[in-house]
């Protein structure tokens, strides 16, 4: 066990400012309005830096710095863009090096050629729960394109891009990239329905992804959307054919609605399970879930730790509430987590596991924390059916042993991605995005690189002679 000291301590590795103004053309420039927010911990709840409260003059101020710069950056060679992003993004800077454009001779004296450029200027609007992450989802095509980009963090979690640039800020020329701070109203809904921006990427919760996407038609703008999620985690009853390796990574599985404490939008947070094995599966599951070590995410025994902000934490326990109410079995947890020292502030849930059907709120909508609810199913098409029955379509798991009706669910389930006999992996080149109402474009992989760019088809004629029309 190894317990980390918390930033702004003696002996920690990493220490914040106590202050973050605007990242704008390669340099801090303070707010407008001269307006800052308090960033609190979620850990202990006590502030720990206060943050520049941008607003629409802060956001015309970034994309001037954007536009400045957008043209000579996206006339840069590939192999010198490359060589800059390698350094942070490999994976994109691979895939920009290996795309090509493309020639077709339509006959002996006309060619159509095709070049991929970039957009230009484009926003990005990024959400709390894995704020580093999430950035770098987005970052690293739209700098590979040749695209210049004006970021806006989350309220909740506004820090950590900003420490990234106390690293890698000198890597880009200034105004490729640039980081306005603040609320969503007032920072958020300027950006993503300027005239002055070519797309707008946003990740977050489908309602606010409504908005987003209204926004930007105004603009006749493209937008790529990663929204919310109810991801069915099924459970066929060949899991317990032996009591295995792969017995006890399938009960990991079902623990998986915790990680992050729940705050992903592919949390596996309904749970089916196959009848004939239910009641076994689901005592060994919720042991499972008792059995997590919840506290100080600097120790590196933790495996659940705070909620990112009181009003997510709030958001939760209102859901445990509307459980009950609705009928639902509180198996293990249904509470605040009450916490020693001074974690006592901070935004602690327990982990929890529901029992009721799928009709229920608690199966039917995004909670965004610590909490499954689970629900038998009979056989094969049962399965797939309540799978199929929500408004989203982001993630889904199956766990069985027979990859006959791995693959068949797999490609039954109305979802962009399925986890098939394992969760939460998110490596590069395996797309990620959404079905239905989970939103638009895929996310980690090379396609991603066709939504930060625009095809110029150039149609060349070598024939001397004329068309013979007039």
């Amino acid at each position: 066990m190894t317990i980390y000291s918390p930033p702004g301590s003696d002996g920690a590795i990493v220490n914040y400012e106590s202050r973050y103004d605007h990242w704008i053309g390669g340099e801090y420039v303070p707010p407008a309005k001269g307006q800052y927010f308090e960033n609190p911990s979620p850990v202990t709840g006590q502030n720990f830096t206060e943050i520049a409260r941008g607003t629409a003059d802060d956001v015309e101020k970034a994309l001037d710095a954007a536009h400045g710069a957008a043209d000579s950056w996206g006339r840069t060679s590939v192999a010198e863009r490359a060589n800059i992003l390698n350094k942070n993004f490999r994976y994109f800077t691979g895939a920009i090096r290996a795309q090509e454009g493309s020639l077709g001779e339509l006959d002996d004296d006309t060619v159509a050629y095709h070049f991929h450029e970039p957009l230009g200027v484009v926003g990005q609007i990024i959400p709390w729960n894995f704020p580093l992450l999430m950035a770098t989802w987005k970052l690293a095509p739209a700098l590979a394109a040749g695209n210049a980009v004006v970021l806006k963090p989350a309220e909740q979690t506004p820090a950590s891009i900003h420490y990234l640039m106390s690293l890698v800020g000198d890597l880009l020329p200034p105004g490729v990239l640039n980081i306005v701070n603040g609320f969503g109203v007032e920072a958020g809904k300027p950006l993503a329905s300027s005239s002055r921006v070519a797309k707008v990427a946003f990740t977050g919760e489908t309602t606010t992804g409504r908005l987003i996407m209204q926004y930007a038609s105004e603009n006749l703008i493209p937008v790529t959307l990663e929204l919310g999620g109810k991801s069915p985690n099924i459970f066929f009853d060949d899991v317990r054919a032996a009591d295995d390796d792969f017995y006890d990574k399938s009960l990991e599985g079902f623990s998986m609605f915790a990680l992050n404490q729940g705050e992903v939008c592919t949390c596996p947070s309904r749970a089916l399970i196959q009848q004939s094995h239910y009641a076994d599966f689901l005592g060994a599951g919720v042991k499972r879930v008792e059995n997590m070590k919840q506290g100080n995410p600097l120790d590196t025994d933790t495996m659940v730790g705070a909620q990112a902000s009181n009003d997510q934490l709030e958001k939760i326990l209102s859901y445990l509430d509307i459980g009950r109410q609705e009928g639902a079995k509180v198996l293990t947890g249904g509470a605040r987590a009450e916490m020693p020292g001074d974690l006592a502030g901070g935004y602690y849930v327990q982990p929890t596991v529901f029992e009721g059907s799928n009709s229920m709120r608690i199966f039917q909508e995004e909670i965004f924390g610590p909490v499954v609810s689970v629900t038998p199913f009979a056989d094969y098409a049962d399965a797939i059916k309540i799978a199929n029955d929500t408004l989203y379509g982001l993630g889904a798991g199956v766990w069985t042993r027979d990859m006959n009706q791995a693959y068949r669910a797999g490609r039954a389930i109305k979802a962009g991605r399925v986890w098939t006999n394992c969760y939460h992996l998110y490596p590069a080149h395996a797309a990620f995005g959404g079905y239905k109402q989970s939103g638009i474009g895929r996310e980690n992989h090379r396609m991603m690189l066709d939504h930060y760019q625009q095809t110029k088809n150039l149609l060349v004629s070598y024939s001397p002679k004329a068309m013979g029309f007039f």
